[in-house]
């Protein structure tokens, strides 16, 4: 049987990205075929096309960090799993195919029911949302956030997360997004035309409890100008290395895993040393879950119970097909994003927009 498959052929821009037909993939010992019925599209992917990104694989590659499908194939010493089983795991690459084989501790179950683009939300941007709301800082009731990118797949989980935890919020986003912002219960930042820093003093009058920085860098330190003495910045991306997807600073076609992550340490010490007690940490759902692989799974299995019950209701931005990748990765790149970009297979992208 034949499947697709996208590839990274190498690092650079969206051309990067080709579909590969071949035979699909045979589960080894301990490991379990999936069919995948949704793979998220997210800034890592982009970042590991361009090389940047520390967990990026070597040439060539198939991206991907977040999966959502059915059980297709045991392999030898697999129990406890069934074939028809729904399934979500984050193998970090890998997703963006068809069919995808996976050692069985990878798998989460999922719920039945679930919307599988809905649930594949879940798996990244939600899980890395509430863990950096619950065991990164353990955010309490009426505290203040501020959320940067705040329309944008995890963005948009820490504002919904954030409201069931009773937070005052505030989230940077363009101007078209600020009714996304205000629906979910923040004060809308625009970060083209307000600085953040002197707006949240504005508002506030001391600064918030916790700034959530995607962005990396610099903008690091910018963030904890916005904190009140005692608050904390949560650093867990570094968009601000990519302008409209590509590398901003223009040296593409290598593979730099370390750019951008050296000066972690120096805001860390940093935030201890200078005054006003404000810190930074740093959180990486991969490096958390080989730590604590318990808490992915419990977390996980948690978030998929509040959307069993609606209690969150993620935003999807577009479904493309697993042959559109390339178009995906264009229109995630050039920004304005609300929500989640999802893969799903070539029928299901007819069936939902058939009914769209």
């Amino acid at each position: 049987m034949m499947h697709k498959r996208i590839v990274v052929t190498h690092y650079g821009g969206p051309d990067a990205l080709q579909v590969l037909e071949e035979e699909c993939p045979e589960p080894g010992n301990g490991e379990v075929r999936v069919k995948v019925l949704a793979a998220g599209v997210s800034l890592p992917d982009l970042m590991m096309r361009e090389g940047i990104h520390p967990e990026t694989p070597a040439l060539p590659f198939t991206p991907g960090w977040d999966l959502v499908g059915l059980v297709d194939h045991l392999g030898q010493g697999v129990c406890g799993v069934a074939t028809g089983d729904v399934v979500a795991a984050l193998p970090i690459s890998g997703a963006y195919a068809e069919f995808v084989c996976l050692a069985q501790q990878e798998l989460v179950p999922v719920p039945p029911g679930l919307d599988a683009a809905e649930a594949v939300s879940l798996v990244l941007n939600y899980v890395t949302a509430f863990q950096m709301l619950h065991r990164s800082v353990n955010v309490e009731r009426s505290q203040r956030i501020l959320v940067h990118g705040a329309a944008g797949g995890v963005g948009s989980a820490l504002l919904q997360l954030g409201g069931l935890s009773g937070l005052e919020m505030y989230g940077t986003c363009s101007a078209n997004a600020a009714s996304v912002l205000a629906d979910a219960g923040a004060i809308p930042i625009d970060y083209r035309n307000q600085d953040f820093v002197a707006e949240v003093a504005r508002l506030t009058g001391e600064g918030v409890d916790v700034v959530f920085d995607s962005i990396g860098g610099r903008h690091i330190w910018r963030s904890r100008r916005a904190l009140r003495p005692g608050g904390t910045v949560v650093a867990y991306g570094l968009t601000g290395s990519l302008h409209k997807g590509r590398l901003a600073a223009g040296r593409s076609g290598g593979r730099h895993r370390l750019r951008g992550i050296s000066s972690f340490p120096l805001y860390i010490a940093a935030g201890w040393l200078f005054p006003g007690r404000k810190r930074v940490v740093p959180y990486s759902i991969q490096w958390l879950k080989r730590l604590k692989p318990a808490w992915f799974r419990q977390d996980l299995m948690a978030l998929f119970e509040l959307l069993r019950r609606r209690q969150i209701r993620p935003l999807i931005a577009r479904r493309f097909s697993f042959v559109e990748a390339r178009s995906a990765q264009e229109l995630l790149g050039n920004g304005g994003v609300t929500g989640k970009i999802v893969l799903v297979p070539a029928t299901s992208v007819a069936s939902h927009r058939l009914h769209e």
